[in-house]
């Protein structure tokens, strides 16, 4: 990796011995290896292996965890986006902390992945992995080459939904959504 991007940077013309660009090859290999690819030597279901048992099943309690921020990149440019995933479930028989609902994005997040794929990713995991009645992921993010590229739509925010289960019945979705807008709500009040 460190080879290509130093005939990356001798390809674009530059003097990879510049003192600005000689550490460069380094750096950038230690960021993508250690930072943005990290999560294809990570599994979803490491990611969610703390579990806890249910002691009541209930057919259609929620489990919300809004505002996980997260950061990814494009697959079509290598250009970074980054935003919040909003995560939803119903209980099967077991349940993790909310801390491994974090770990199961950076799980896909650390991936070259399209933002649509990462919601797909996360929802279909939180079914397979937890066993749920429904899961759904909702992400909402700044593209940066959509920001900074051709149409250069500096304030342009994508959305991205993945529903599964029971999640995909119109009356469960409308009361996720309810609760994320809640959720915005309260942030703005405090701010």
């Amino acid at each position: 990796m460190e080879r290509a991007v130093a005939d990356f940077l001798r390809a674009a013309g530059l003097d990879a011995k510049d003192a600005n660009l000689r550490q460069t090859p380094t750096r950038v290999t230690e960021a993508w290896a250690e930072e943005f690819l990290a999560g294809y030597g990570q599994t979803a279901r490491e990611a969610l292996a703390d579990r806890f048992p249910v002691s009541q099943k209930s057919e259609r309690e929620l489990v919300v965890v809004t505002d996980l921020h997260f950061r990814s990149m494009c697959p079509h440019h290598l250009m970074p986006y980054s935003g919040t995933a909003n995560l939803a479930y119903v209980p099967g028989k077991e349940v993790v902390g909310f801390g491994r609902l974090a770990a199961l994005v950076d799980v896909f997040a650390h991936r070259l992945v399209l933002q649509e794929e990462l919601a797909r990713q996360v929802a279909l995991s939180l079914q397979d992995e937890l066993g749920t009645q429904g899961a759904a992921c909702l992400i909402r993010a700044e593209q940066t080459c959509f920001r900074l590229r051709g149409e250069e739509q500096h304030e342009a925010v994508t959305y991205s939904e993945a529903y599964e289960g029971v999640l995909k019945e119109k009356a469960l979705r409308a009361e996720l959504w309810q609760r994320i807008d809640r959720s915005a709500s309260g942030r703005k009040k405090n701010s």
